[in-house]
């Protein structure tokens, strides 16, 4: 039997600090055991509290030989409401430990910052709103970071700093939409040691106008004799041709509102033109950006933003039906978000070739599968020019 089968390290040590919110005498069952039945179960395919009250039942005599299980497996309404009781940062501080052993330097390592809703949480009779969870993916690791609830009547610009001071950011450059784009935003990433991408839009009016004046009406041939350096990628499947030119500009001599800016040394441009069906369609980013990168990498900087929508939205929402989910009381909507993340992050290094969905099914068919998953494995990231 495998080492983590008589002592689950990576469960017990970095939840080990998150506190029992429960009264004394009601405290029938260890908090450190439902917490690893319940990470266990969603791993394995649980998406509510009696299914993982099933698993527990379903793998009840291979548990024992790690938990210590003094009244046998919890009830679903147990397990419910200790999760509804959960400090959620506590419980998330758990889950930032755990990923960050996983998580391996790499050069030039993107972390994509962006927002998600769970929709399921909403709840109109009860006058409950959807929670949205603000999240930090590492494109390079492959591995989700950290993530934030962002506050009632608040927003993303109120969640994103706080999320960032959890995470090292030595390194690393942090991509962020619009909404993100702000200056207080930049100055923290830059005092964390980090670089980053901004998307620019109408939230910033000064340097937007200015960098819109200066470059929207541009040609790109002109674009390309200011910019620092360029670079061009061509994408065609089912009669339609993609062309991407990227550009960077390091001289900001007149961009004036550039000097107000925190750690901004250049400008980048995104360049799109769509061609399909004999229609032609253009579209122009722009970006403010730390560091006067060669443009390759800075396409492909801007391009692993947006892929964090497949590799975690779009997977918490096929693999994992986090839209569906009717989890809602109190604390428990934002623990079971922190439990599906944890899940699919330790999914995504598993040692396997078959999707989430059959990794989940295979975990709760093979427990020295699910082990591995538990383990953790390294990960090998895309290559980029430089490295």
């Amino acid at each position: 039997m495998t080492k983590i089968c008589q002592d689950p390290p990576a469960i017990a040590s970095h939840f080990a600090h998150v506190e029992d919110p429960r009264i004394e005498r009601s405290k029938r069952h260890l908090l450190i055991d439902v917490m690893t039945i319940t990470i266990l179960a969603v791993i394995c395919g649980a998406d509510s509290w009696v299914a993982v009250v099933q698993f527990g039942k379903a793998k009840e005599t291979w548990l024992k030989t790690f938990l210590k299980l003094p009244n046998g497996i919890p009830s679903h309404d147990t397990i419910g409401r200790v999760f509804s009781l959960l400090d959620p940062e506590q419980f998330a501080k758990g889950f930032i430990d755990w990923i960050a052993t996983l998580r391996t330097f790499l050069p030039f390592e993107v972390i994509a910052v962006d927002g998600k809703t769970v929709r399921g949480s909403y709840d109109k009779a009860m006058g409950i709103n959807a929670i949205h969870m603000v999240s930090a993916w590492a494109c390079r690791n492959g591995l989700l970071l950290g993530q934030r609830k962002i506050d009632e009547k608040s927003n993303e610009i109120t969640a994103i700093p706080k999320l960032l001071a959890l995470l090292d950011l030595y390194g690393t450059t942090v991509t962020i939409d619009a909404m993100g784009c702000q200056r207080d935003i930049a100055e923290q990433i830059v005092t964390q040691g980090g670089g980053y991408a901004l998307a620019l839009k109408g939230n910033q009016p000064s340097i937007n106008d200015e960098v819109r004046m200066l470059f929207d009406n541009t040609t790109i041939e002109v674009l390309e004799a200011k910019s620092a350096s360029s670079a061009e990628t061509v994408d065609g499947d089912h009669g339609r041709v993609e062309t991407r030119k990227y550009l960077v500009i390091d001289n900001l001599s007149d961009l004036p509102s550039t000097m107000t800016w925190p750690g901004i040394h250049a400008i980048g441009i995104a360049d799109r033109t769509r061609e399909s069906n004999g229609k032609i369609e253009n579209e122009r980013a722009f970006y403010l950006l730390s560091e006067a990168m060669p443009a390759d990498r800075f396409g492909w900087t801007v391009r692993s933003h947006w892929g964090v929508e497949n590799n975690l939205h779009w997977s918490l929402d096929v693999s994992f039906s986090e839209d569906k989910s009717r989890v809602r009381k109190d604390n428990a909507a934002e623990n079971f978000a922190t439990l599906r993340r944890l899940a699919l992050t330790l999914l995504k290094e598993a040692p396997s070739k078959v999707g989430i969905a059959t990794r989940r099914l295979r975990a709760g068919w093979d427990n020295d599968f699910l082990l591995q998953v538990v383990a953790g494995q390294p990960h090998k990231p895309p290559a980029v020019k430089g490295d």
